[in-house]
């Protein structure tokens, strides 16, 4: 959401709000609930467009749901500009994820999916984890090694894949490690993508031991300085985000039918805005690369060619 958006989204569906539906203030209907996490969903996230349509339709709700849920935690972590006030939402956040669980709550998000949790057997862990993850970036803007840099991705990344597991309804612990290398590729990428955006935000969230290693330093960050030493650390970062998508990638056989279109398609989109940091030898202080409209077309090509049902008869979930 914009910080405009979040504020008159927190103004109605905040603690305050919530209080007043709880003492006997008008309680939000199931529609409407899943009205609002479609909504939010495909206007605030341009890949739904395409996820979603090579979903099953009977799915695309339940992601809209997931989705809301991972909007709100981000926002309430990041569009306050006040760290000890993020805190304060997030500890209500994860109020309101335990009454759900409990089977009470009057937001939105969580009577959405409060469907989803009971329709897939989805447990609290993911959920939970994700905020974890959230409360560290109000805490902790560096990482002295890669393994701490890993710790975090554990807790940002790795739950959004598990969760998009148990709605496939394939999630065991083999699958589970590959979608852990998937999604902590794709931080990682991400990490390379918007390492100006970052710095913006006063985070560094490339590892400061390998920052020492290439030479690159606190003012070099502070002159947005793509020299020699910055192109080495970062195409060092790139190759490593790489292998991590790379290994992460015989998930996709792994999946029954349509449902490794997704995959496939987030795991290249990863690996394709990779591509485009190299192509601009580096230099994402000038410009932040992203994926062309040319890229998705043939992205999307290669998804459908690569990952539709080939076998007559292949049962879809």
């Amino acid at each position: 959401m914009t910080s405009q958006a979040f504020a008159a989204d927190l103004a109605r569906f905040g603690p305050g709000a919530l209080h007043s539906a709880e003492t006997g203030g008008r309680v939000v209907s199931a529609a409407e609930s899943r009205a609002y996490c479609r909504r939010l969903a495909r206007t605030h996230y341009e890949n739904f467009q395409v996820a979603s349509w090579l979903l099953p339709r009977a799915l695309r709700p339940h992601f809209y749901h997931v989705y809301a849920y991972c909007r709100w935690s981000d926002d309430l972590a990041d569009e306050t500009g006040d760290p000890e006030r993020s805190l304060e939402l997030l500890d209500w956040w994860e109020d309101q994820l335990r009454a759900c669980y409990a089977g009470r709550t009057h937001h939105p998000v969580f009577i959405a999916l409060h469907e989803t949790i009971a329709e897939f057997d989805i447990p609290q862990a993911p959920f939970s984890e994700l905020l974890a993850a959230f409360r560290q970036d109000q805490r902790q803007t560096r990482y002295e090694t890669f393994d701490d840099l890993l710790g975090y991705c554990r807790n940002s990344a790795n739950p959004v894949g598990r969760l998009v597991l148990y709605l496939f309804r394939s999630h065991d612990e083999a699958r589970g490690r590959l979608s852990d290398a998937v999604c902590t590729g794709l931080q990682l990428a991400n990490f390379c993508q918007d390492v100006a955006n970052d710095w913006r935000r006063g985070r560094i969230y490339l590892p400061l031991a390998d920052c020492r290693d290439f030479g690159y330093n606190d003012s070099d960050f502070a002159a947005a300085e793509a020299n020699r030493d910055f192109r080495r650390l970062l195409a060092f970062q790139v190759d490593r985000a790489e292998g991590w998508l790379r290994n992460g990638l015989p998930l996709v056989e792994q999946l029954p039918g349509r449902l490794r279109g997704d995959v496939w398609l987030f795991v290249h989109g990863g690996l394709k805005i990779l591509d485009r940091i190299r192509a601009i030898d580096f230099d994402v202080w000038r410009r932040r690369p992203k994926v062309s409209r040319s890229d998705r077309l043939r992205l999307l090509a290669g998804c459908l060619w690569r990952c539709v049902p080939r076998r007559r008869g292949e049962r879809i979930p």
